[in-house]
């Protein structure tokens, strides 16, 4: 019997301790780091890409954050010896994240507003072309949310329903995006920290 009691006490303390980490003046850090590297066998056919884009959000009421996430993303493709193009670009996202009520497992929707400007390198024959280019989106991004200790939340997240303007400004073209990306078979897994 005190073996049953002392888990029961040990469940309700995690879960109570569990529960403060969405209080208003709380503030939660994450991130997003990103490499990958790719080569077609026997070509020179070559691909990498780098993104570090970290994230910062302030609790304002109880289970409503928000914060904004700054990074830089880095990728090349080669298809040859002397053709490339080159994509490097400054991102800003600005968000608002709401929570559901208490407990040690939370869904929760993200609004954000993902931003970015960068340059295009291509690169043919040796003569290089740069074209600038300028990003602006918003996304509403459905997740759930599962806290085992009060400073750690281990989340699934889709991209959700989302819409994104593109501008070549070098060639002055533009294109618009809209969709609804729920794959339940290829979630975000993230790590938020709570302070």
């Amino acid at each position: 019997m005190k073996k049953v009691l002392l888990t029961l006490t040990a469940i309700a303390g995690l879960t109570i301790a569990a529960q403060a980490q969405t209080e208003q003046g709380k503030i939660m850090v994450g991130g997003q780091l990103g490499f990958e590297t790719s080569k077609v066998k026997d070509t020179d056919h070559k691909n990498n890409s780098f993104s570090i884009n970290p994230t910062v959000g302030y609790f304002v009421s109880d289970n409503l954050a928000i914060g904004t996430g700054i990074g830089y993303n880095w990728g090349k493709t080669e298809t040859s010896k002397d053709n490339s193009i080159k994509n490097d670009a400054f991102q800003v996202s600005p968000f608002a994240r709401k929570y559901s009520a208490n407990g040690p497992v939370r869904f929760f929707a993200q609004l954000s507003v993902p931003m970015a400007w960068g340059t295009t390198t291509t690169e043919v024959n040796n003569v290089e072309t740069k074209n600038k280019f300028e990003s602006y989106g918003v996304e509403l991004a459905p997740g759930l949310a599962y806290f085992p200790t009060s400073k750690i939340g281990i989340e699934l997240k889709v991209r959700g329903l989302y819409y994104n303007y593109n501008k070549d400004k070098t060639h002055d073209v533009a294109v618009n995006t809209f969709g609804l990306n729920v794959n339940s078979l290829a979630p975000t897994l993230g790590v938020q920290f709570h302070f």
